[in-house]
């Protein structure tokens, strides 16, 4: 029997082809020529077509070079005859193709991977590890703020006083072209609606009081602090990540300075000072923006607008909205910080922690609001 190469093609060699015939019982099969994936060979299904055997024979004696396509061939009738019941002998067939028919052969009789996709239950506990864990971290950081604002208190000369001031400005006077933006936007807005409605009543004067209630109570800090969540807090983490990545860290770590104390106490300071300030600012430039739409499309006077909002915006709703003012701004540094010395030491570990912090940052915030709603309800705030 002549050797097979299976690598070397010549131009002169023909393509594939099989021939059948009969030898006795036996449904030979001869294969010739070039076997190749990328040319046209017969397919056994339809080579044998309305053919009937007990057995069958292959020989590959001629076969001038192959690949694949001719193991897969021989494969192929291999199973037909299985499945007919016939003898298949592929004893003049090389010892290779046989070496390799087995190897697929094996493959294919290989029982099926066990199903290790995790039940309900599993996923469910451990969702609730992860939970856990996060809840933990959050109050072990927490607590080693309030620790750290205690050794502020207690010895106020060792605060970094200076990069305080720093972070009050970058949090503070840099936000407020974007907070003055947004805010006037939002006022003016709210105006806008409430005048569509408003004006069908003969109520058009209650726009002011519309506007001032919500900019004091509800928008105005909750607007500043969304632009803060999306400014400041993922600089904070983004910060704090790159330092982390650079073992900047591990650095002040080493020398018993606590991170708390040298890097998150001044961010959280200027937050929770800067951010009722900011908001201050930011009631007013919404009620300037309420009070100019009320002046070119309601006819209503500046000063009888100013008056109206005196009137009906209190005390109380100021310092309602100054507290909320004061608990985000410490909710959005505790988020940036946090999710900052959280980070993975990596490029793409500093871009998910400000992404991180920003989204919880406005988790936490809108539950801070909603316990706010209710606190401020049983109280009659």
């Amino acid at each position: 029997m002549a050797k097979i190469n299976p690598m070397a093609v010549s131009p002169t060699q023909q393509s594939a082809h099989a021939t059948l015939s009969r030898a006795g019982d036996w449904l030979v099969v001869a294969l010739r020529g070039n076997w190749r994936v990328t040319a046209k060979r017969p397919a056994w299904p339809e080579l044998v077509r309305g053919k009937d055997f007990n057995k069958v024979r292959l020989l590959a004696g001629e076969v001038e070079a192959w690949d694949t396509s001719l193991l897969l061939f021989i494969s192929a009738a291999e199973m037909d005859a299985k499945a007919r019941g016939a003898e298949c002998d592929l004893s003049q067939v090389p010892e290779q193709i046989r070496l390799l028919l087995a190897q697929l052969d094996a493959t294919r009789e290989r029982p099926p991977a066990q199903d290790r996709t995790q039940g309900f239950l599993v996923h469910v506990g451990l969702a609730t590890a992860q939970c856990w864990e996060a809840l933990r971290s959050i109050i072990t950081f927490v607590g080693d703020c309030v620790i750290g604002l205690l050794r502020v208190v207690r010895r106020p000369y060792k605060f970094r006083w200076k990069d305080c001031l720093d972070q009050m400005q970058q949090c503070g006077a840099m936000a407020l072209p974007i907070a003055s933006l947004i805010a006037f936007l939002v006022g003016l807005t709210f105006a806008y609606q409430a005048a569509v409605t408003l004006r069908q009543f003969g109520a058009d004067i209650w726009v002011a009081d519309l506007v001032g209630v919500l900019m004091v109570r509800e928008m105005g800090p909750m607007m500043v602090a969304v632009i803060l969540a999306g400014r400041t807090g993922a600089a904070f983490a983004a910060t704090l990540a790159n330092m982390k990545t650079n073992e900047e860290i591990d650095a002040l770590e080493v020398l018993g300075i606590p991170a708390v104390d040298f890097l998150v106490l001044p961010r959280l300071i200027a937050l929770a000072v800067m951010m009722p300030l900011l908001v201050l600012y930011a009631n007013g430039v919404g009620i300037l923006g309420g009070m100019l739409v009320s002046a070119t499309v309601l006819q209503i006077p500046p000063t009888a607008y100013w008056v109206e909002t005196r009137s009906i915006v209190g005390v109380t709703d100021l310092t309602s909205g100054l507290i909320k003012a004061t608990a985000f701004g410490i909710l959005i540094g505790l988020s940036g910080c946090l999710r900052g010395l959280q980070a993975q030491r990596s490029a793409a570990g500093v871009g998910q922690a400000a992404t991180s912090a920003v989204v919880t940052a406005i988790l936490f915030m809108i539950v801070a609001d909603a316990i706010f709603a209710v606190v401020y309800n049983i109280f009659g705030i």
